[in-house]
């Protein structure tokens, strides 16, 4: 059963059409990486279905909400607006991690601000309130243990390597348990030395269940990892299929030309 779904996807930067048409669905529990090369459209892609860009035209659902549809002109309410963005979490290549805080408040921040929105709007007394919030942080330091860093609470990002950082990043996204988790080229920041160990994480997160959008140039990593291989060229899905038919059977010119220069790389 499909859980993320996007139709015919458009979207323009001034005269650049970036996305050309996109159509795609991703099954739960499923992982589906996408290659191509810079300037395809993949983080263009990431970046409209996790709703920090707004597509021209299209639809994208999540499960049974619609966290998008163009032909749709009802002014949506902040909490629809909070609800469509908590369906998909995102990992930057870049980490962001909020540098004034430890790994636990990085970790913990985005939650303890939707539950104190949350108890204002229900007037909660003070009690419920503390009571929640221990409970956020007993759930922080239980995710942040399983991605290897429960030693490391205290911790300020500057005191990470690029590898732990992009850990704290993964589990931050995790915290608001977004029913697809997507990932931007999360090891293009990282020494190759350290990119072993993020890459260690999101096999355990595949093995586990959950369903995953992963934009990567880890050719090896996506066809050990992934369910289903999209391959993006110009702003359109130029080819797809399982790992094995994408990469050792690629039908499409274009692909065969990214493959070979990315291979003899």
């Amino acid at each position: 059963m499909a859980l993320l779904e996007v139709q015919n996807l458009h979207k323009t930067f001034g005269k650049t059409e970036v996305l050309k048409g996109i159509d795609f669905t991703i099954d739960e529990g499923s992982v589906v990486s996408v290659i191509g090369s810079s300037g395809s459209g993949k983080t263009t892609l990431l970046r409209c279905i996790t709703g920090l860009e707004t597509a021209d035209c299209g639809k994208i659902s999540v499960g049974d909400r619609v966290t998008f549809d163009s032909t749709d002109k009802r002014k949506l309410t902040k909490a629809e607006k909070r609800e469509n963005q908590l369906c998909t979490g995102l990992v930057f290549q870049s980490f962001n991690l909020f540098p004034q805080y430890t790994v636990l408040r990085n970790v913990t921040l985005a939650k303890e601000l939707l539950v104190k929105e949350e108890c204002k709007q229900q007037k909660c007394p003070r009690t419920e309130i503390k009571a929640r919030i221990s409970e956020i942080e007993e759930t922080a330091k239980q995710i942040i243990d399983s991605v290897g860093l429960s030693d490391k609470l205290e911790n300020y990002p500057c005191e990470l390597s690029g590898g732990q950082q992009q850990r704290v990043a993964i589990a931050r996204a995790l915290m608001l348990s977004p029913k697809v988790l997507c990932f931007d080229e999360p090891t293009s920041a990282l020494d190759p030395e350290i990119t072993g160990e993020v890459l260690a994480v999101i096999r355990k997160l595949a093995n586990e269940g959950r369903t995953m959008l992963i934009v990567t140039h880890e050719m090896g990593f996506a066809h050990e990892v992934s369910n289903e291989v999209v391959f993006m060229s110009d702003g359109v899905i130029a080819e797809r299929g399982t790992p094995d038919e994408v990469f050792d059977h690629p039908k499409n010119a274009r692909l065969q030309e990214f493959l070979s220069a990315t291979l003899r790389a």
